[in-house]
């Protein structure tokens, strides 16, 4: 019994970390207009906050649609261009728009995933290699923290605003 209570508080802090992150991004980008939203870091990078929802809601859907649920789904944005969550970034409403409806699909189905599986071992496929829940949310803790460094430095160009 007390395995499985420390695997509970593991799957727990886990999630909690992954919902901090998310929620890290979403105020990094309070309060933008769609201009704001689209404006390209610097010169040749194609970087913008909204890129990064964009980016990171392909990620989701990638690793828990994909990878652990098994579902063959499309890309989010299937154009073939392999950046085309940053290059399709651009200063349109329903760009914006579409792109919050994206990211909380993928990010609600992730949640509703890590929640319902028996345990972080459960295991998926990328491509011939295994990986668990464990690694996965573990990868997109990660992949988060990375992003959310460069969507603060966004914001501080954009506005002068410091993350915390």
């Amino acid at each position: 019994m007390k395995e499985h209570h420390g695997a509970e508080e593991e799957r727990s802090l886990l999630v909690t970390h992954l919902r901090h992150q998310r929620l890290t991004l979403e105020l990094a980008c309070a309060g933008l207009a769609p201009d704001q939203l689209a404006r390209r870091s610097v010169p040749p990078s194609t970087m913008s906050l909204l890129g990064l929802v964009r980016h990171l809601a392909e990620l989701e859907r990638h690793w828990f649609r994909r990878t652990l649920a098994g579902k063959d789904v499309a890309r989010i944005w299937p154009t073939g261009d392999p950046d085309e969550a940053f290059t399709g970034a651009v200063a349109e409403l329903a760009v914006v728009d579409g792109a919050w409806v994206a990211w909380r699909a993928e990010v609600a189905f992730a949640e509703r995933y890590a929640a319902g599986a028996p345990d972080l071992e459960v295991k998926g496929h990328r491509g011939d290699r295994i990986v668990t829940l464990r690694e996965v949310l573990v990868h997109a803790i990660g992949e988060y923290a990375r992003h959310n460094g460069h969507a603060d430095l966004l914001r501080e160009r954009i506005d002068g605003r410091r993350g915390r």
